[in-house]
């Protein structure tokens, strides 16, 4: 097959360029990257030019090029990440919501697919790389284009040298010593995490509203976020032994994760009010209510082995810097209430 003039045959525009969370690439990088066996052409054909490009042999993965503050025709995209790292993008405006790309869009799990983001302030330069996509919300009431909310699941990974992009990062909190004086501590809730949406999508008005970053997955991976959910949680539970009179029980509590590590399938050893053993695992986030959280395999068999022993203490609008947060308490056998999804499989030969 003859070669067009400019492009890039087979096999000579593999630069051997590794992905990273940071790093800046031109298109032809991303190309090589991730269809070096096709022909790259600039500024012509699917990764030359295109905003949405499909990743061959991998239905559902895609790759975004995004350029802020672009034009085209009569629309201006209004497109951009908050603090929290949540990304406003919309579609081509030739697209409506019965696209069927925009369905997988829609559908999109990211444990199961990926969406690339490489995103520029000019329309000249190379693009940085933010990371994978996750799927927070679109707006039902508007298409062509389609305006989704997605967060990104790599934000507290960037390291790129844009100061702005340095200045909405979210700091990692530290392990704290003691609470501040001021300090409401942590406040049992009467609230309960409400049934998940499906993806319909929201009204205009909801869609404009301030997004809230999806914060599963960065405080699954954030140690210090977690072990101060487990000192909160351990200090409302001496409290509340010592109020009831029981300060022998007070003086027993364990925290079990720092002193035999996350073997145990539980964080912290408590007494409920009529003495009997009490297993805590604590989830913590900076969340809301209805914010996902992981447990592990260990964790789930021992729940389910203490029945009513054991509780979740899902500790949520965790403020680190006051050492304040609420907290609601799920007994018994997780799966009763939520819905697990596999993220992951160990396979052994049968």
């Amino acid at each position: 097959m003859a070669e067009s003039e400019g492009s890039y045959p087979i096999g000579k525009n593999i630069n051997m360029k590794k992905l990273k969370v940071g790093s800046t690439y031109a298109r032809i990088d991303v190309h090589s990257i991730f269809s070096p066996d096709t022909i790259f052409s600039p500024q012509a054909g699917t990764w030359g030019l295109h905003g949405i490009v499909k990743i061959p042999d991998r239905d559902g993965d895609y790759v975004f090029f995004v350029t802020l503050g672009q034009q085209q025709g009569d629309h201006v995209f209004d497109e951009g990440i908050s603090d929290g790292g949540v990304l406003s993008w919309q579609s081509q405006p030739r697209q409506g919501l019965d696209n069927k790309d925009i369905i997988k869009l829609i559908r999109h799990d990211e444990a199961i697919n990926n969406l690339h983001l490489f995103l520029r302030t000019s329309k000249r330069g190379d693009y940085s790389y933010y990371g994978r996509l996750g799927y927070l919300e679109h707006d039902s009431s508007r298409e062509k284009p389609v305006y989704f909310q997605w967060q990104l699941m790599d934000w507290d990974d960037l390291n790129l040298e844009s100061s702005a992009t340095q200045a909405a990062k979210v700091s990692e909190p530290k392990p704290f010593e003691s609470l501040p004086n001021e300090s409401k501590g942590l406040v049992k809730s009467d609230d309960v995490p409400s049934k998940k949406r499906t993806r319909k999508g929201v009204s205009r008005e909801q869609f404009r509203a301030r997004k809230v970053a999806d914060y599963a997955d960065r405080d699954a991976r954030n140690r210090a976020l977690g072990l101060n959910g487990e000192l909160l949680v351990l200090e409302f539970e001496r409290n509340h032994l010592n109020m009831i009179g029981r300060k022998d029980l007070a003086d027993m509590v364990r925290h079990v994760s720092v002193q035999e590590g996350d073997g145990a399938g539980y964080d912290i050893l408590s007494f409920d009010d009529l003495s009997r053993k009490k297993y805590i695992e604590v989830k913590a986030t900076r969340g809301g209510l209805d914010t996902d959280f992981f447990i592990s395999p260990n964790e789930l068999a021992f729940a389910r082995s203490k029945d009513t022993q054991f509780s979740i203490y899902r500790v949520y609008d965790f403020k680190v810097g006051l050492g304040e947060a609420s907290f609601y308490e799920l007994i018994g056998d997780p799966l009763e209430t939520f819905k697990a999804t596999p993220t992951g499989y160990r396979l052994t030969v049968k």
